[in-house]
């Protein structure tokens, strides 16, 4: 009999057809979870989606051409809000969120509530694990809402082992979320691996001996030379460019790239901006899976793994240089290592793989120059300078301006209650004197958004990094091509397509080879490996899966 129909009415409702009868010892209606035993997240840093194809000729078999070819490429993916900086993109592409939700409005945010500058990772609460510097003092805690790592371990009552690795403190633990088992970032002091009392309290066996091998030093010891022979890279500029910043201790960019000793205590700070960061990387996340075991039983694992290299390089030589070319061709090689390894521990067809990046990246001026782009730099500070002395010279002594940061201005409210200014009224002044100021286009008042006579995407843009007590009160948008930053080198955090537009792929369990152009967001990732895993989307989750990756 079903439970809660008297024999009568059950008699009844199966002579309607309105219930079938079920064979004895069946449970009609239910599906086991089938999922995979391991996913990995790999996040490029200051990956541009071009790159894919630029250097797709000279990729290998194994590495990003594995998962182009044999997995799902969504070639349209664009972040949807203003915020295109490392801390936000990790946050986002693992939370399916936006900054307005999640909190994590830029690397670092000035926080009305505590006032003062804040960085998105740190957590004074916290001490360091794996050595006894400060470096450590970091946690998940900034993050207001779940990411799917999280959600993973909830559907699984904490069965399923989450890991985080990557030479940025905040590219290992703003993925894996809240409920990790641990995350895993390089200290620059030591050349240690090291962790967080938020975690564990002390590393475990496997760590230790991962440290032990001193692979750092070894890196060191050796220079960061042309894969290939120089006349083969053919999509880059020639090796001595003007507007390429050096590493440090080097009288120029161009290659080899020996690594000099200076004054100070981070020694090993230049192997960031190496492949051999990379290299590096790969090597720690393999130790992670065999250490921990990941995909080892039947319950589902998580790895996330962020290759921190690629924005060193990108930073200092740009978009077209030999440097980067090189830097990808070896990450290339890295990737195609750990599917392979993969595939001979976890099992091909065992695991599910995705890549995206947390930001590209603006060609640097100077090189934009050579054909004849506008494009420009403002030094950083200038335009916050401005503001200072606009709104003094306005309005007499003072601090009105908390801080001006991420293009962002935060006035001092409670200095502008106390006088009896409104924030329109600063608004309408700053403005005038921001557009007369190169590179500017425009000044956007958070406040009074719905008003603004901007593009619907920018505006859309710009309404998702809004959160009141981490964002500023204006945004000066700035002209493209034109960044904040130093006379060599460029950067990233704009609405512009060649920071937005970014690779997406998937690849293995569940995954059949496609493509798509329709545009998705970021915030499309984490819903659908939810959907893939058949578990919650995470908490503040504001994107959809994407049909053609899942159905």
């Amino acid at each position: 009999m079903i439970r809660g129909f008297s024999s009568s009415l059950l008699s009844l409702l199966l002579m309607a057809g309105s219930v079938t009868a079920q064979p004895q010892n069946t449970i009609p209606n239910v599906r086991f979870p089938n999922r995979p035993k391991l996913v990995i997240g790999i996040v490029v840093d200051q990956m541009r989606y071009d790159y894919l194809y630029r250097y797709y000729d000279k990729f290998i078999t194994g590495g990003f051409r594995r998962m182009m070819d044999d997995g799902f490429n969504c070639r349209n993916n664009h972040y949807n809000y203003a915020a295109t900086y490392t801390g936000p993109g990790h946050t986002h592409i693992y939370s399916g969120s936006v900054p307005a939700l999640s909190g994590i409005v830029g690397n670092e945010f000035y926080d009305r509530n505590i006032g003062r500058l804040v960085y998105c990772a740190e957590d004074t609460t916290v001490a360091t694990v794996g050595n006894t510097g400060s470096a450590g003092k970091m946690s998940p805690r900034n993050m207001l809402v779940t990411t799917v790592t999280d959600q993973l371990k909830l559907a699984t009552e904490g069965r399923a082992k989450v890991i985080g690795v990557a030479l940025k403190d905040r590219g290992a633990i703003l993925p894996v979320g809240h409920a990790a088992n641990a995350a895993y970032w390089f200290d620059s002091k030591d050349g240690n691996w090291i962790s967080s009392t938020f975690y564990l309290k002390e590393l475990p066996r496997w760590v230790q001996d991962f440290n032990s091998r001193k692979l750092p030093d070894q890196f060191m010891a050796q220079k960061w030379e042309l894969s290939r022979p120089l006349s083969q890279y053919t999509v880059s500029t020639t090796d001595d460019q003007p507007y390429e910043a050096s590493l440090p201790g080097e009288p120029k960019a161009v290659f080899p790239h020996e690594f000099i000793s200076t004054a100070g205590g981070l020694k090993y700070e230049v192997l960031r901006a190496t492949p051999f960061g990379d290299q590096l990387t790969k090597e720690f996340a393999l130790a992670a899976i065999k250490g921990e075991q990941l995909g080892a039983d039947n319950v589902t694992d998580f790895l996330a793994v962020s290759f921190s290299s690629p924005d060193y390089v990108g930073h200092a030589f740009g978009t077209h240089a030999v440097e980067t070319e090189d830097n990808y061709l070896r990450l290339d090689r890295q990737l195609a290592d750990l599917f392979a390894q993969l595939d001979a521990t976890v099992g091909k067809g065992n695991y599910l793989a995705f890549l995206s990046a947390d930001h590209g990246v603006a060609d640097i001026p100077g090189f934009s120059h050579t054909y004849r782009i506008p494009a420009g730099v403002k030094p950083y500070g200038a335009l916050g300078e401005v503001v200072k002395a606009m709104l003094e010279k306005a309005y007499g002594p003072g601090q009105w301006m908390l801080s001006f940061f991420n293009q962002q201005v935060y006035l001092n409210h409670a200095l502008l209650a106390e006088k009896k200014l409104a924030v329109a009224d600063v608004y309408e002044t700053l403005r005038r004197t921001l557009l007369t100021q190169p590179g500017v286009v425009n000044v956007i008042n958070f406040h009074q958004l719905n008003t603004q006579s901007i593009p619907e995407g920018q505006l859309t843009m710009l309404r998702n990094v809004y959160h009141p007590n981490r964002s500023g009160d204006f945004y000066v948008l700035l002209q493209s091509g034109w960044i904040e930053g130093r006379s060599k080198g460029t950067t990233h955090g704009s609405t512009y397509a060649y920071d937005t537009h970014v690779p997406l792929l998937f690849y293995g369990w569940g995954i059949k080879p496609g493509q798509t152009v329709r545009r998705n967001h970021i915030s499309d990732i984490a819903p659908t490996v939810a959907a893939l895993l058949g578990i919650l989307e995470p908490s503040g989750t504001v994107g959809n899966p994407i049909e053609e990756v899942v159905k």
